[in-house]
């Protein structure tokens, strides 16, 4: 007989396992995933919005007739904007430009108030989302800044409940858990109780996007949303979340963005678990760790959300494909492979060394992108901020505009455009419209070459 509840906030957490028996054929140890999509706000941010809201509400920091404000990727913005408006409270939430279309959606359907603000500036830049909530915060009578990263009633929620829910539900079998790490409350609090359960005998393994810094990356960009540690090339301090512990998790495991956005299209088609981008990531580093262990091992792995949330995304094969995670056929692979090594420029170069940069570059033209030292994961393409053209320098150094040691400044033109790997040249023609002269090639949502206009057809 189904439960029946006083309110909806009576049926976060108690979500069930389910073993995915088509991904993990052939694997020994058997893998079971804990849906948390299927949460009364279709993600696993549920249980800690109740838990921070019922904190707050206990030590005098949200009063009846009070503001809840949060910066979030959306999961956690919904969780909060269902437990306030269901508790009396107006919900202000702060969204990442990154985050997909539905969750912005979805917040105002809940009654949620949406302010759009960017992740992709220092952590100390006024523009920058955690900043923007913040002020807001300060400027708001009443107003409580749920801090999600440094709630430690984040992780504490998932002590109390998903922890003993993956115990119980094992019934102690349990010898392996995996998650995504965004804030690291998840992963934190389950972990500790599976650890403190099991005596200490249950590992915990972090699934990290390629490049997050967790994990050991260089911070630069990924395209799976709600997991990682982004930073940015002029971050002056590098803070952690609070709600982190590092020492409840015993490895990593960092799977590329091609590798987790099939994997979660995989769920969807093979065991019927239509769950978004992180899920992917968190499911093909369980199915790595699966694949060393034996039949007397469970692996656990916790899908965080719905794909609902993501269906102009992961689960669309033209965003797929434009972004260079799809190929059908030969696309532009092979003019791609003939065209040479990328040569980006540092957006922060001088005109001198940009000009050194561009004197073997074909057609004279190449991406802009933020300054790192190194790039070990390639350009991805949300830190192009322009183009640099040799002929506009040349021209400017010889009418006396700049000198060879002034920063490029504003003789940065426009970034290229851009398409995936997998579109054909006659889609590659079509957006460079008439003006551009070429076009940067995108593979795994990173630029890997630019091709002119001449080498299309």
């Amino acid at each position: 007989m189904a439960a029946v509840h006083e309110s909806v906030l009576d049926a976060i957490g108690g979500t069930p396992l389910f073993r995915l028996a088509r991904l993990g054929a052939g694997l020994a140890a058997p893998v079971y995933a804990k849906a948390e999509f299927l949460n009364i706000g279709g993600s696993v941010k549920d249980r800690a919005a109740l838990s921070m809201v019922l904190a707050a509400e206990r030590d005098g920091l949200l009063k009846p007739g009070g503001t809840i404000v949060e910066a979030t990727s959306g999961n956690t913005g919904i969780g909060l904007a269902i437990v306030g408006r269901r508790r009396g409270y107006r919900v202000i939430a702060g969204l990442a430009d990154k985050s997909s279309a539905e969750k912005a959606d979805i917040l105002r359907a809940y009654g949620a108030e949406v302010v759009r603000a960017s992740t992709a500036v220092p952590q100390e830049d006024p523009r920058h989302l955690f900043k923007v909530m913040e002020r807001l915060t300060e400027e708001i009578p009443g107003a409580w800044l749920a801090n999600q990263y440094d709630n430690l009633a984040n992780p504490d929620a998932h002590l109390r409940t998903t922890g003993p829910e993956v115990w119980e539900q094992t019934g102690g079998r349990v010898t392996h858990f995996v998650a995504g790490v965004g804030t690291g409350g998840t992963i934190t609090g389950t972990g500790e109780y599976l650890k403190e359960a099991s005596g200490g005998s249950v590992t915990v393994v972090g699934a990290d996007p390629e490049s997050s810094s967790y994990g050991g990356g260089d911070g630069s960009p990924w395209y799976v949303e709600s997991i990682g540690h982004y930073l940015h090339p002029d971050t002056v301090e590098d803070r952690w979340p609070q709600a982190l512990r590092s020492e409840a998790i015993d490895s990593y495991e960092r799977i590329p963005d091609r590798e987790s956005l099939l994997t979660a299209r995989r769920l969807a088609r093979e065991e019927g678990i239509l769950a978004g981008p992180s899920s992917g990531t968190a499911v093909a580093a369980a199915l790595r760790v699966a694949r060393q262990l034996g039949p007397e091992d469970l692996v656990v792995v916790l899908l965080p959300d719905s794909g609902r949330s993501y269906l102009s995304k992961v689960h669309s094969d033209a965003w797929m494909r434009e972004w260079g995670f799809l190929e059908d056929g030969d696309g532009l692979r092979s003019l791609l492979e003939a065209a040479g090594p990328l040569v980006p420029v540092a957006a922060d170069a001088t005109v001198g060394e940009a000009l050194e940069v561009l004197r073997d570059v074909p057609g004279g033209v190449a991406p802009a992108v933020l300054a790192r030292t190194e790039r070990p994961y390639g350009v991805a393409a949300t830190e192009v901020v322009g183009s640099v053209s040799r002929a506009a320098l040349e021209a400017a150094l010889a009418d006396g505009t700049v000198k060879p040691g002034d920063s490029l400044g504003a003789l940065l033109g426009p970034a290229l455009p851009a398409v995936g790997v997998g579109q054909s040249p006659a889609e590659a023609r079509a957006v460079l419209g008439g003006a551009c002269r070429s076009v940067l090639v995108l593979v795994d949502g990173r630029v890997a070459g630019v091709l002119p206009r001449e080498v299309l057809g």
